[in-house]
């Protein structure tokens, strides 16, 4: 039997859940226009909802949320399985974890843009799997379906929509999965014996049918499609929006123009566009996906005089009066209350809230003095409060979700007079971090970790602090929370926000993630050390596995103000033998012990981001030998090979323009172009002949993976080369050696299967399909039951030097210390150097095809 009680007290969570992708957290408050009140006045009218399932940030078809949030006025979701970690960056080195955090953000801002809501599971983007059962191994299939079916209870969709379908055609294992996940919630969320445990917060759930949205992509040719398309239902989402000024296409190019780590910028469309949605389960449909849905009032007992006093809203709105409609919206609003509890009367509640809000140009905002503050430490803030309409508002009372008591005020908001005030509360000793929810606890490959039910399916954390301004409007009572947000004026940008966050005292930050010894030689490690408050006072300390050392055992640190910092040096004396191990950042200030670093994540498109990882690092004691020492790197999309390299002794030179001469790029033993350079770097296309012509004259130029489309040349190397899609996708997939003789797997050093060992993620991506006769296929490898890849590693003479592509995942290798791809890359750099002059020791081999 369900907990109604449990239920009631967990009420603002759930309105946290459904309302968190709209309003935009720490950002410019929204100012909507007249033509946008029109449209929210009329979506309180509409109660339906849909749910649209697919697997990462940019699957989802921003087209056709827009449509159904903005054209049909229905709650519109989107639930991604994942947070993308796995996916390669274009904006900057951030991968994994910090990926994740900026797709997630690059997900919320879409949505603000399309006005759909956002949802995730716990699951975690491990990278490219080629199907559904290589997947479940990874993920917890048990888990992930329940979190699916708890965003499924929470949100209620009337109608559910996957991408993909459930098989190859899926092209991806985490698309194919993420299509059985939908079709197993879609029951199991009807099934009270299916995690009884969630019904003490929400109710069993049974959408009406579940649809997949498809396309000729998914049948291979336009007459395979044509054998279905007659089954399928059709909606034309190719509308114009007049009190948005935008096509339901042109909103979707905005909305999938925020996944820009992942180079999707798009343009608008305008005109007919349909829509294709083929039966999977539940209720067939065949006209309209939400056909013998009730969608209006109807559905909530005793909800007709809400919707009659809705709709007077709309036919008396005046666009340049906006307020004169305050009056009827307060009346559907003593109607809405008395209706009894359920789903739609809470979100539809939230909702005319808002909507009173926007009507009245009531401008409510807290914002700190600093973006951060430490529990225990006091904050100051600054309090605005603006009526801009004729309606009688009175400001009776401030509550601050941190304070003992109320703020009381009884303040009077006359039209257009502005009501400023500073105040200062003292955050509690024992207010948790902000560390986003899914990084609290240590995670698996496949799972993040999660402790709270109630927050699974959020997309991020609630705001660290909140106000609750309690208000009398025309003699009705009206409470708005606002997040506390930090706001400065930037002299070019203006008005910038930020969230406010609340961080330990004292952060440790290793300046490196890994450290890689090369040899006996002991290597500096510094740690930088930065406070969070004033008056920080203590000694900070490595902690380390026995066999290593380090000089001296404590440094002792003082900072005096808030943000100050100091660097402390160590030295590290590594063990006799090949080890991989870990070291730990420890200050201590106050008797109390502080482990965690600090990290900003900083792009223009989307708020800052902060996380406090664990002050760790990789120590790696490896057998390395090297030949060479001058590398120049022209960086591609973003990695972190440059400073991996550094870290074993190279000199490595970042390129530009005025270097692109054969005259400066001859000083290089190795020339080194980063991941997806020949997609990203459109310069590249004018220094191609000097890159060949350094070749030529006897220099190593190392080719990362590329895409096989968008080249900014149709020619990347000098002999034929075509790229792929083939990829290894296990790292731990058995790798073959085909030139055992070969120069790159001998000097300096003798490459064995041991040096394939604790790959991370992947073997490679991307890899070449044909090749001309000029190269050599090194090395070959290939994902269970698929055909050997062997284009991973080509090396192809050319003039007195070394061509050579490769798509094996360097740039997740290197940064992660994993000793093998160093011993490997440092042979692929040191190529030719074993000949006088450094001339190629290559011969020509057979071509694959």
């Amino acid at each position: 039997m369900q907990n109604h009680s449990s239920l009631r007290a967990c009420l603002p969570l759930l309105l946290a859940f459904l309302l968190a992708a709209p309003f935009a957290w720490a950002q410019a408050p929204a100012k909507p226009s007249a033509a946008k009140v029109l449209q929210d006045i009329k979506k309180l009218n509409v109660l339906g909802s849909v749910l649209y399932v697919a697997a990462h940030p940019d699957d989802e078809n921003t087209r056709l949320i827009a449509y159904y949030s903005n054209e049909a006025l229905y709650n519109t979701g989107y639930l991604a399985v994942t947070r993308g970690d796995g996916g390669q960056n274009l904006i900057g080195p951030e991968i994994r974890e910090g990926l994740g955090l900026i797709r997630t953000q690059e997900l919320l801002q879409a949505r603000r843009t399309d006005g759909g809501h956002q949802f995730f599971t716990r699951a975690n983007d491990f990278g490219y799997s080629k199907n559904p059962e290589e997947t479940f191994t990874i993920w917890d299939k048990e888990q992930v379906l329940a979190d699916m079916v708890y965003v499924i209870r929470k949100f209620r969709p009337d109608v559910m929509i996957t991408r993909f379908p459930p098989d190859a055609r899926a092209g991806h294992g985490h698309h194919s999965g993420s299509a059985i996940l939908a079709a197993e919630a879609f029951d199991a969320a009807a099934d009270p014996k299916r995690f009884p445990e969630q019904l003490e917060e929400v109710a069993v759930w049974q959408p009406k049918r579940l649809l997949w949205n498809t396309g000729v992509w998914s049948f291979g040719s336009q007459a395979e499609f044509d054998k279905y398309v007659k089954e399928m239902l059709k909606v034309d989402v190719g509308g114009y929006n007049p009190l948005l000024g935008k096509s339901y296409g042109e909103i979707a190019a905005e909305s999938r123009s925020m996944h820009k780590s992942q180079g999707f910028g798009s343009s608008g469309t305008r005109g007919t566009a349909i829509e294709y949605l083929q039966h999977t389960k539940g209720t067939s449909a065949t006209q309209s996906p939400f056909e013998d849905i009730n969608t209006s009032w109807s559905r909530v007992k005793g909800g007709e005089k809400v919707a009659k006093l809705i709709q007077k809203a709309v036919d008396t709105y005046n666009p340049a009066a906006p307020a004169a409609v305050v009056p009827t919206l307060l009346a559907a609003r003593k109607e809405l209350d008395k209706l009894p509890e359920g789903y739609w009367k809470r979100v539809k509640q939230e909702e005319l809230q808002q909507v009173l809000q926007e009507a009245m140009g009531l401008y409510l905002e807290v914002s700190a003095t600093d973006w951060a503050a430490t529990p225990g430490e006091p904050v100051l803030l600054h309090v605005e409060a603006i009526n801009r309409s004729a309606v009688p508002v009175s400001l009776e009372r401030i509550r601050y979700s941190f304070a003992t008591a109320d703020t009381t005020l009884n303040q009077k908001l006359s039209n257009n007079e502005g009501f400023t005030y500073s105040a200062k509360a003292t955050l509690p000793v024992r207010t948790p971090y902000t560390q986003p929810y899914w990084l609290r606890k240590p995670g698996s490959l496949g799972m993040y970790a999660v402790e709270s039910q109630q927050e699974v399916g959020m997309p991020e954390n609630a705001p660290a602090a909140q106000a609750t301004f309690m208000l009398q409007v025309a003699g009705q009572p009206l409470e708005i929370k606002v997040p506390i947000v930090h706001k400065r004026t930037d002299p070019v940008e203006g008005e910038v926000y930020r969230p406010f966050v609340v961080t330990p005292p004292v952060f440790v930050n290793m300046t490196e993630s890994v450290y890689m010894f090369a040899n006996h030689e002991p290597k500096q490690v510094r740690v930088l050390v930065k406070s969070g408050r004033d008056g920080i006072a203590g000694s900070v300390a490595l902690q380390l596995p026995k066999g290593w050392r380090a000089d001296p055992a404590a440094v002792p640190v003082n900072l005096e103000s808030k943000g100050a910092e100091q660097q402390v040096a160590f030295t590290v004396y590594p063990p006799e033998g090949q080890q991989e191990a870990t070291l730990q950042a420890v200050a201590t200030v106050g008797g109390n012990r502080y482990t965690q670093g600090l990290r900003e994540i900083s792009y223009s498109h989307i708020p800052a981001q902060v996380t406090f990882p664990d002050a760790t690092a990789k120590i790696v004691k490896l057998d390395l030998q090297k030949k060479g020492q001058n590398i120049g790197y022209v960086m591609g999309a973003g990695d972190e090979i440059p400073a991996s390299l550094q870290q074993i002794g190279y000199k490595v030179t970042l390129l530009h323009e005025e270097d692109m001469r054969p005259a400066s790029l001859k000083q290089y033993d190795a020339i080194i172009l980063g991941v997806r350079a020949y997609n990203t770097v459109d310069r590249l296309k004018f220094y191609q002949p000097a890159l060949l012509a350094y070749v030529q004259n006897g220099g190593n130029l190392i080719v990362q993976y590329n895409t096989n489309h968008n080249l900014v040349i149709p020619n990347i190397a000098p002999y034929p080369l075509q790229l792929s899609r083939d990829r290894v996708a296990v790292e731990d997939a058995d790798v073959r050696i085909l030139q055992p003789n070969h120069p790159v797997l001998n000097f300096p050093n003798k490459i064995t299967q041991k040096d394939f060992e604790g790959w991370v993620q992947e073997r490679g991506l991307y890899f070449p399909s044909e090749w001309g006769k000029e190269y050599q296929a090194i090395l070959s490898s290939n994902d269970p039951g698929e055909p050997a890849r062997d284009g991973g590693l080509l090396i192809a003479p050319y003039g007195k030097g070394n061509y050579i592509y490769t798509g094996y995942s360097w740039f997740r290798e290197l940064p992660a210390g994993v000793p093998g791809a160093y011993r490997l890359f440092a042979n692929l750099i040191s190529l030719g150097q074993n000949r006088p002059g450094g001339a190629s020791s290559t011969t020509n081999g057979a071509s694959q095809k």
